[in-house]
């Protein structure tokens, strides 16, 4: 089931109304409905892939127990290694079966010996890279004593399912989500209108700009050696634009879908555009995974601790790790392998952590050294989305170089240039909104909330008009692929 589509529409209110009218006085029906809710949510893409939530579920719980009462440090580590062989084993053959097999042939074939292999017809269930790294956080997290395991088995298993993030984040530690489940809950309008607005917002990100950024990004790529250097740049920009609108969004209509129902998700994207260095960069792009492979493989590896080599080394793994995550792909192994070469001089340096705070925080506009600063960094991140969107590595090395000859020079030429204008100003309201708001946990959190009320409701039917006139057929969202 889709954000942006009319089943999502109709199911939130019957949702809303069944959780704070009908099971409002119990905590535990609440909390059923909330998982009957989220495997409906799941199972209308695909009922058959329930069973691998419900089996990692019933795996991750029974195995948190038996951590519990299990005091052989021996044992308590078969139990810990049991449950990331079970779940990244799942997340492997379905994501990255046909990848190792097609490799394994090439390799062979590079020495001239030919093996016949036949890869899988396997289909990917739709988040699943995501919530297995959220079981992950619960046992490691119990293993660790940081964390209770839970005997309230509906609890976990609505944890493990929650409908607003499951597909696709954030990723929720167990430590922050799950208590939240034993909490009674109650109905707060304050929390519930602005868990409102940033669902609009969330819209807006997806709809106006990644779905209108898409049309062109797609035609670009798509046709790139038929294309002048300008354009290609165009394409890179577009896209670059589609995945910020596209996963962000996502995020914000999670977390203010989740903010209807009384629970608060972290956040998962802090404006990462307006960065002045890659390190930043990655502070602020989803947060919940890079925060997830620091805690869980960064750290484990020594971190920063020891020397130059075991910095450069971890930097690197966890940056490959993260391509790899992304999909089995060579071109996203590149596009980690790329921000690791984009983060080393920071690292050497010392200067990974020189921008903490919000850019031009109390200022209007940035400094001129602030504008160069983020406009580098954008434009590293540009060249690095190429490599996320093409198709192989020939796609994007040829798209590379084309960018960059002589044709970079003439006029743009693509079709339906007179859309793509609209897009660009859509594109150029939307950075004002976003850079006006920086400082808040989304960029319409606050702005125009001391405005009088009808001028702040044409504001908001201004922006439920963009949504309606830019929709289309429902688009997928990007990372329900990963």
């Amino acid at each position: 089931m889709l954000f942006n589509s009319i089943d999502f529409a109709i199911f939130l209110p019957i949702f809303f109304i069944l959780y704070w009218f009908v099971t409002n006085k119990n905590l535990k029906y609440q909390n059923f409905l909330i998982l009957i809710a989220s495997y409906i949510f799941y199972g209308w893409w695909d009922w058959r892939f329930l069973s691998l939530i419900i089996f990692s579920t019933i795996i991750d719980y029974t195995i948190g127990l038996r951590l519990k009462s299990e005091e052989n440090q021996t044992k308590r580590k078969i139990l810990l290694y049991t449950s990331i062989l079970i779940n990244l084993g799942f997340l492997g053959f379905f994501k990255y079966f046909n990848f190792f097999i097609d490799n394994f042939a090439s390799a062979f074939s590079f020495f001239g010996k030919e093996i016949g292999v036949s890869s899988l017809d396997i289909v990917l269930p739709v988040g699943i890279s995501f919530y297995t790294f959220q079981t992950l956080s619960y046992t490691i997290d119990v293993y660790k004593k940081k964390l209770e395991p839970t005997n309230d088995f509906i609890s976990f298993a609505a944890f493990v399912s929650f409908f607003p993030q499951l597909v696709a984040g954030p990723i929720e530690r167990a430590t922050n989500l799950l208590p939240q489940f034993y909490k009674k809950r109650t109905f707060n309008s304050e929390k519930a209108i602005d868990g409102l607005r940033q669902i609009l917002w969330g819209l807006f990100k997806k709809v106006v700009i990644a779905d209108s950024c898409a049309e062109f990004a797609n035609q670009i790529f798509n046709n790139s050696a038929d294309m002048n250097g300008s354009t290609l740049v165009l394409g890179a920009i577009f896209f670059t634009f589609q995945i910020y609108g596209d996963f962000s969004g996502y995020s914000d209509i999670a977390i203010g879908t989740s903010r209807l129902f009384g629970f608060n998700l972290m956040q998962n994207f802090n404006f990462p555009y307006f960065s002045r260095d890659m390190a930043e960069f990655w502070r602020r792009w989803h947060i919940s995974l890079s925060t997830w492979f620091r805690d869980y493989l960064y750290i484990p590896l020594g971190g920063s601790k020891g020397g130059n080599w075991m910095r450069i080394r971890n930097t690197f793994i966890i940056f490959l790790v993260s391509g790899f995550w992304h999909g089995a792909n060579w071109t996203f192994i590149i596009w980690g392998l790329l921000n690791a070469l984009y983060f080393l001089p920071l690292l050497l340096m010392k200067k990974n952590r020189s921008n903490m705070d919000v850019v031009a925080k109390g200022k209007v506009l940035p400094s001129f050294k602030e504008f160069i600063m983020m406009s580098f960094t954008f434009s590293l991140a540009v060249l690095a989305w190429i490599f996320f969107r093409a198709e192989n590595l020939t796609h994007a090395f040829s798209y590379i170089q084309e960018m960059f000859s002589s044709s970079l020079l003439q006029m743009p030429e693509f079709e339906y240039k007179r859309r793509a204008f609209y897009t660009i100003l859509f594109l150029i309201f939307f950075i004002l909104v976003e850079w006006s708001g920086r400082g808040d946990q989304y960029a319409i959190e606050k702005i125009g909330l001391k405005w009088k009320r009808p001028i702040r409701t044409i504001a908001y039917y201004g922006i439920i008009i963009a949504i309606l006139w830019s929709s289309g057929s429902e688009q997928d969202f990007i990372y329900f692929q990963f």
